[in-house]
């Protein structure tokens, strides 16, 4: 269920924050489809006031606007992605940042079809978007997005 901690969601997290530690980096998040999910589960992870420092949930197309300075117009694309990560590290002066938008369902947005997501890691060497179709009811489209997130968020770190 959306909100809930997930148990691989938890040792992802886990791993990310032990990976920050070691690097001494801030981590933050952007959401949109995943509405703070992320966040969750980076914030109950160990030590995470050391290492990360908040997130923006940002569900609306005026808050991408004007809180993260997405440039206006569809939301559900890659660019959008990483102009929201590039803003979210801005906002909070992290380091690492991870943004998700997507079209969650049952309905398309901006002409992507149900279950299409965006996925965007900023790290100190540029950032990056990775497209995904996942399948399922939106509240699942949200957990497996948020996992996937997270994982390419620990990758990242071997990057």
């Amino acid at each position: 269920m959306p909100g809930e901690l997930s148990k691989d969601a938890i040792e992802v997290a886990e791993a990310v924050a032990e990976r920050a530690q070691q690097a001494g980096v801030l981590v933050a998040s952007a959401e949109s489809l995943t509405s703070g999910n992320i966040a969750s589960h980076l914030g109950a992870a160990s030590g995470a006031s050391e290492w990360f420092a908040g997130g923006v949930v940002a569900y609306s197309s005026h808050v991408k606007f004007d809180v993260l300075g997405v440039e206006p117009g569809p939301v559900v694309t890659a660019k959008a992605a990483r102009e929201m990560a590039d803003g979210v590290a801005r906002l909070t002066g992290a380091d690492w940042a991870v943004a998700t938008t997507g079209a969650g369902g049952p309905d398309p947005q901006d002409g992507q079809p149900p279950g299409t997501v965006f996925i965007a890691v900023r790290t100190p060497s540029g950032v990056q978007a990775t497209e995904h179709h996942f399948d399922g009811e939106p509240g699942e489209v949200v957990q497996t997005t948020t996992l996937t997130a997270l994982r390419l968020l620990l990758e990242g770190f071997g990057r």
